[in-house]
Parts: structure tokens; C-alpha cells; sequence
């Protein structure tokens, strides 16, 4: 009956965030209901609700999660400071002799702006703002323009240094720990956000070549489709080279010493998203983009965002103590233990689910709730904690491209002109998935990819 109950609160939880509450307050409060519920009938142990409080000292106190503000300021700042908008009109003059170079810019741009962000929503809808009318204006097609906005504003997910990687190496830690508890052993080496990022290195820059490589070809084979900037429009920019370095290398050398004090082993994520967000304030100062107005709106932006995050983990945290109290993770083990094909069936079916509630929860969700019930199991079953980590950034990245429901495309359909039908943005991002299909297996088939270079730097 216990663990009848386990499966009656997930579809609880399901029925009151379809019926549109706020995501944190659904999950708390429908744990929090189902516990009392337990009580009374003598199903659930009060333990679990005593431990409810440490966990959230617990969240308060750690560490790694203060990176979280930080990289959300760091961003932001990158964004209001008109940084982002100066280094794609420059980008974009640079490869505009070719056809399909304002394309390639974007991707480029929407690259480095997701590798400062983090956030899928963020992103999306900065280069929706910046580059769309830009793109159409110069006689790109509409589904084209919409696809590599969609798909690079996604490059959040897996390109570091961003926000999911830190909250996923977070989460991946903690299950690695408690996978090798579950096996009986103990080791004092763990999975650190560092791992991660060296781990999505690979697969997230094979990601932006081929993002590229496919606009190459669509410039030979299209090129209307794609077309050059005027060369008029080109020749009346003065000191190209010079524009192009002075918007290019300064947040390039930022992100460099962010992501490079932390592979290095000179910084803790925390404190290398401290240098982050201290190097982005002195950016904009000699942009001279940097005010109270800028200031107050970066500010009022990043708060917003990180009370998002911690409270969704505070609800997030409560479900999924409530969950293991119903028995609810030794079902789940049973169940995939017990599927056919081993830990390779087992991993298809998670990937499957993640992919299919990337349409309706977003990763913060995502990582809080599914991964601490599932990647301990898949990590008793032998799989490599870094591998599955990149393996799920880059499901959900997926997952927020499909068509009907990824939120990159509803975020990209609020800020598009009304003359984009859905039907053109949901066409775009065809090409974009196979390419994301296409990495996601040859992830699967060489994991080395992912690990390789984490193990060739650490040892």
C-alpha cells in the first residue's frame, strides 16, 4: 500500500501543476499533504518530516549553490549592458560577405551569451530581440532565422560555465554518494561541477560546429535562403578588425578566466562565479553602459531568477523526501531493474521520460526531482556519473527544441513579430533536432566523448 502511495503523490503532483499552480508550491505542498496523509493512516514515518528542516539548512548551506546568483549577475549583466548587442552587429559584419555568415554569427553569439546565462528562456529571448528583425530585414527565411535562434539560445544547457551544469553536478554528487552507499563501498573521490564542465566541452563545441556546418550547407545549397550582407553596408564600417577584437576578447577573456580558474583548480565554482560577476560589472563600466539604471535592473533580474531557483529546490526537496518516505525509490529501482536489456534498457526509459517532462517542467525541476531518484540506480547499474550527466543536459536540451511544447519555442514565439506563423518556428528547429539526435547517439555509442578529457586533466 506504501508504495502505492508514492506513485498516487507523483500523479498528484502531476494533476496540480496541470492545473496551473506554481511549480515550488505544488511540489511542497502536495508532498507536505500526502505525508500528513500517511501519518494519519500509519504509512508514513514522521522521520522523514523531521528531516525536512535539515535538508533545507542543508541547501542554504551549501556552497556550490551560491555560484548560482553570481552566474545569473554575470549573465545578465553581459545582457543590459548592451555587450551581447555589440558583439553580434559586430559578428555579423565580420562573416557578412558569406552567405549564411549572419547565421553563423548568431550561433557563435548565442553561444558565448548561453555560456554566460544559463538560462534557455534568457537567451532565447535576447537573441529573439536582437537578431531576429536583423536576420528577416536582411532577407533571411523566417524558418531558417527562428531555427538558430532557437538552437543556440538552447546552448545554455550544455556549453560551460552555466547554471545547469552547476545545479546538475550538484545533484549528480550527491546520487554518485549515495550510489556508492547503496553498493556497500566508499570512496573519497566525487563528481564535481568541474568534471561536468570538462565533460560538456566536447559535445557542446561539436554541437556549435555542426549548428554551423548545417548553415554552411544551407548557403550552398539555398543561398537566397541565407543571404550576404550588402557589401555597401559592409564598407561603411571603419576599423573592422579593431571593433571586432574590442567586442570579441573582452567577454571571451571573461569566460576564459571564469571556466579556466575552475578547470585549473585555482577556484570553486562559487568563487570563480564571484570573479565572473565582478568581471562583467568591469566590462560594462568601460563599455560605459554601466549605471543605477543598469544596475538596478540587473539586480532586480538576477534576485528574480535565483528566488526562482531556490525555492523550486526547497519544494523539490521536500517531494522527494516525502517520495523515498513512501518507498517510492526502491519502486523505481525494482521497476528498472527489472526492465529488459539491462542498464542499457533502463537508461533508454529514463532518457525517454526526461525528454517527454523536458515539454513540461523545466531543468530546474527536472534536476531536482527526477535525477536524485533515478541516478542513484543508474549509477549502482555501472554507468559513468560524468557520462550520465552530460547525457541528461543534453536530452533536456533536446527535449526543449521538439515541437509542440519546448519552451525555447513558446519563449522565441513571445517576442517574434506577428508576421512568424508557430508553424515556421516549429519548422526551423527540425534540422536542429536531428543534429541534437544525431549527438546524442554518438554520445551514447562513444562515451569518451564526455569523459575523456575529464580524466586526461584530473587523472
Amino acid at each position: 500500500m506504501t508504495e502505492y502511495l508514492s506513485l498516487f503523490l507523483f500523479l498528484g503532483a502531476v494533476i496540480v501543476l496541470l492545473m496551473g499552480y506554481s511549480v515550488a508550491f505544488s511540489l511542497a505542498g502536495t508532498g507536505l499533504l500526502f505525508a500528513g496523509i500517511g501519518t494519519l493512516t500509519g504509512d508514513f514515518d514522521s522521520v522523514f518530516l523531521e528531516a525536512i528542516p535539515n535538508r533545507l539548512f542543508g541547501i542554504m548551506n551549501n556552497e556550490v549553490l551560491i555560484a548560482v546568483p553570481l552566474f545569473v549577475f554575470m549573465g545578465v549583466m553581459l545582457e543590459k549592458s548592451k555587450i551581447a548587442e555589440g558583439l553580434l552587429d559586430t559578428m555579423s559584419i565580420l562573416f557578412g560577405s558569406l552567405n549564411g555568415g549572419l547565421g553563423i554569427s548568431v550561433t557563435i553569439v548565442g553561444m558565448l551569451l548561453a555560456a554566460s546565462t544559463g538560462i534557455v528562456g534568457a537567451t532565447v529571448v535576447t537573441m529573439g530581440l536582437l537578431s531576429l528583425p536583423t536576420m528577416l530585414r536582411r532577407g533571411y527565411d523566417p524558418q531558417v532565422a527562428c531555427g538558430v535562434i532557437c538552437a543556440s539560445g538552447t546552448l545554455g544547457q550544455i556549453i560551460p560555465p552555466s547554471i545547469v551544469l552547476v545545479l546538475l553536478g550538484d545533484v549528480i554528487s550527491s546520487a554518485y554518494q549515495q550510489s556508492q552507499i547503496d553498493l556497500g563501498m566508499f570512496s573519497p573521490e566525487t563528481v564535481t561541477v568541474g568534471d561536468l564542465f570538462l565533460g560538456a566541452l566536447i559535445p557542446g563545441l561539436l554541437l556549435v560546429v555542426a549548428y554551423s556546418l548545417y548553415i554552411v550547407g544551407k548557403a550552398i545549397v539555398s543561398p537566397s535562403s541565407v543571404p550576404a550582407i550588402p557589401k555597401e553596408e559592409r564598407d561603411a564600417v571603419d576599423n573592422l578588425w579593431l571593433k571586432v577584437l574590442s567586442a570579441l576578447v573582452p567577454p571571451l577573456m571573461l569566460i576564459g578566466l571564469v571556466l579556466g580558474s575552475i578547470l585549473g583548480g585555482f577556484a570553486t565554482p562559487t568563487e570563480a562565479a564571484a570573479v565572473g560577476a565582478i568581471g562583467a560589472v568591469i566590462l560594462a563600466l568601460f563599455k560605459r553602459n554601466f549605471n543605477m539604471k543598469t544596475l538596478t535592473a540587473v539586480m532586480r533580474s538576477t534576485t528574480q531568477v535565483s528566488s526562482m531557483v531556490f525555492i523550486i529546490l526547497v519544494g523539490a526537496s521536500i517531494f522527494s523526501l516525502v517520495f523515498r518516505g513512501f518507498g517510492g525509490d526502491d519502486m523505481v529501482r525494482d521497476f528498472l531493474t527489472d526492465l529488459p536489456g539491462g542498464v542499457w534498457g533502463a537508461l533508454a526509459v529514463v532518457m525517454l521520460v526526461m525528454f517527454f517532462l523536458g515539454f513540461f517542467l523545466d531543468f530546474i525541476e527536472i534536476t531536482f526531482v527526477v535525477v536524485p531518484i533515478v541516478a542513484p540506480i543508474l549509477l549502482t547499474m555501472g554507468l559513468d556519473p560524468i557520462w550520465l550527466g552530460i547525457m541528461i543536459a543534453l536530452n533536456l536540451q533536446t527535449s526543449f527544441l521538439t515541437p509542440p511544447f519546448g519552451f525555447a519555442l513558446f519563449y522565441l514565439r513571445g517576442v517574434a513579430p506577428e508576421s512568424i506563423s508557430t508553424g515556421q518556428i516549429y519548422r526551423g528547429v527540425i534540422p536542429f533536432i536531428c543534429i541534437q539526435l544525431c549527438m546524442l547517439g554518438l554520445l551514447a555509442a562513444w562515451p569518451a566523448l564526455a569523459t575523456w578529457l575529464p580524466h586526461f586533466v584530473y587523472g
